[in-house]
């Protein structure tokens, strides 16, 4: 069976971004882990920009009707692969957040979230051409702005609790534009080398310990 006539008429409808459907069966959860999992290997092995179907139709050992049973095009499987690793990431930050019982372990509970960040990303270099790939594809891109929400929204609950007398847009903001900063600090630092990326992260966390401390004040 080609690729073309399935693609041709895939095309005539707009893309989602997700997936078609989440198997209830054992065997369909199966396929679709499989799927993602031969995915992963692809992205790692070519990137994301390098991901075709047809590679993982050959891999899979499956046919194209059953590929696109589940997923209607590549940005359904990177957004999956995406949503996932966010999950581990979301667990983090709650954790971290958890353990903050006064304004003065804030700056520490920030700055594991940082670290526990770097680490994830350098350890998964599949979650680092995702994690591009979430920036540059604009279906993706919501992907990414659904997980900083959450993240500025769990720190927004810490910073409500420890200063209930701040006016809550002030404090959002503040939780919104806390979270931007670690993103962009571990991405720049990812980019580099290990060990100067390790330094870059040491630096940042001393800057935002700083800010973080002059603005709530």
């Amino acid at each position: 069976m080609s690729e073309q006539p399935v693609a041709t008429r895939r095309r005539q409808q707009e893309s989602t971004g997700q997936p078609r459907r989440i198997p209830r069966q054992q065997r369909g959860r199966d396929r679709f882990e499989k799927i993602l999992a031969v995915a992963a290997e692809l992205i790692e092995s070519h990137g994301s920009d390098g991901l075709k179907m047809s590679e993982i139709v050959e891999k899979a050992g499956l046919s194209f009707g059953a590929l696109y049973q589940y997923f209607p095009d590549k940005s359904a499987i990177i957004r999956t692969l995406a949503e996932r690793f966010n999950e581990e990431g979301r667990r983090c930050v709650e954790a971290e957040l958890a353990k903050v019982g006064g304004a003065e372990a804030l700056p520490g509970a920030l700055a594991n979230i940082v670290d526990e960040y770097y680490a994830f990303f350098r350890r998964e270099p599949v979650m680092r051409d995702i994690w591009h790939a979430t920036h540059t594809d604009k279906l993706l891109q919501q992907v990414d702005a659904e997980d900083m929400e959450f993240h500025a929204q769990a720190l927004l609950a810490v910073l409500v609790r420890l200063w209930p007398q701040r006016e809550s847009r002030e404090l959002l903001a503040i939780a919104r534009l806390t979270m931007q900063l670690v993103a962009a600090a571990v991405r720049y630092a990812v980019s580099l080398e290990k060990e100067e990326g390790a330094r870059a992260i040491v630096l940042f966390k001393k800057m935002q310990v700083a800010d973080i401390s002059r603005l709530l004040k």
